[in-house]
């Protein structure tokens, strides 16, 4: 019988599922702007964001003991729970969290909306995932919003000269460095393994080699006493990493990480309403028009539908 090859059903964005699982991850990650601002006055960067992935890890391996799953890694898997742990758990975070020392957590989060283009570019490149050019139009007006989001936090940031151009570019290496992550757990070696195993190693690792580059760079753990800082950490290994990361990097493997990354697309403007909320952030008509630019990218490129991995039939 001669083999055939037939695509599977195509995965759409706006699928309940999908589409839940998304905007459960803005609407969580939009809040972790604010708390990583605390979690960076009192306590060097790179010790927080240790404390975050002891937290994150132990929830995971909890959570796969709970759920009586497999807990060891082969050699492969801890090889890609290595790089995946090193890209995404420790250079990504630390780049972020040393940004916000130079500049405000809005023009991060807006910066970071900005994943979207490498995700896409090496998607395509080590994926073989094509960029439609209605998923290439809605990018372009997208990026044009986030242009207008970042003239309006650029203003109201307390800070000038070479401290914006440093944050600037601390945000951009951590975005790379999340991309490589991105594309890395979509590989078909990172997924021959369960994703939340694979998480859980990861965020141990990252926290390790978080460890030790601590120890070199900023001296013995430090702490922060106050209660606050510690439900900050719960909050940001638990609820942002432990919860969200498995989602995530689920949705990459069913709708692509080029469209994944559209969540940075709205989670600038959810810090921005929170930040409304808690800190009195007033909305100019810059900000507003930035914001329905961006929405009406992400509503255009997210029309686009992905083929799944094309099989043969006999």
């Amino acid at each position: 019988m001669n083999a055939a090859p037939a695509f599977e059903a195509e995965t759409s964005f706006w699928t309940p599922r999908i589409l839940l699982s998304f905007l459960l991850i803005v609407l969580i990650w939009g809040s972790t702007w604010i708390v990583i601002k605390d979690q960076i006055a009192s306590v060097p960067p790179v010790w927080s964001v240790c404390y975050r992935f002891l937290a994150g890890s132990t929830a995971m391996f909890l959570l796969i003991a709970l759920r009586r799953q497999r807990l060891w890694l082969d050699r492969r898997g801890q090889f890609w729970a290595i790089l995946l742990g090193l890209s995404q758990f420790a250079f990504n975070f630390n780049f972020v969290y040393r940004a916000e020392g130079y500049i405000t957590s809005g023009l991060v989060a807006v910066l970071f909306a900005l994943l979207m283009v490498p995700n896409a570019v090496l998607g395509r490149i080590f994926l073989g995932q094509r960029i439609k050019p209605g998923f290439a139009a809605g990018s372009a007006i997208a990026i044009a919003g986030i242009a207008m989001l970042f003239v309006q936090e650029y203003r109201l940031a307390p800070v000038g000269g070479d401290a914006v151009y440093i944050g600037i570019g601390l945000t951009a290496i951590a975005i790379l460095c999340a991309s490589v992550a991105n594309i890395l757990q979509a590989s078909d070696g990172a997924k021959a393994h369960p994703i939340l195993t694979l998480l859980a190693w990861a965020m141990f690792w990252g926290m390790l080699a978080n460890a030790i580059i601590a120890l070199f760079t900023a001296g013995p753990p430090a702490v922060d006493p106050r209660p606050g800082y510690f439900l900050g950490i719960l909050y940001l290994g638990v609820i942002g990493s432990a919860v969200t990361f498995p989602i995530y990097f689920g949705l990459i493997r069913e709708i692509g990480a080029a469209q994944a990354a559209y969540s940075g697309v709205l989670i600038p403007i959810v810090a921005m309403i929170i930040s409304t909320i808690f800190e009195g952030y007033r909305w100019s008509p810059l900000a507003l028009g930035g914001a329905a630019v961006a929405i009406a990218g992400l509503l255009l490129a997210t029309r686009v539908r992905r083929p799944k991995i094309l099989r043969v039939q006999g």
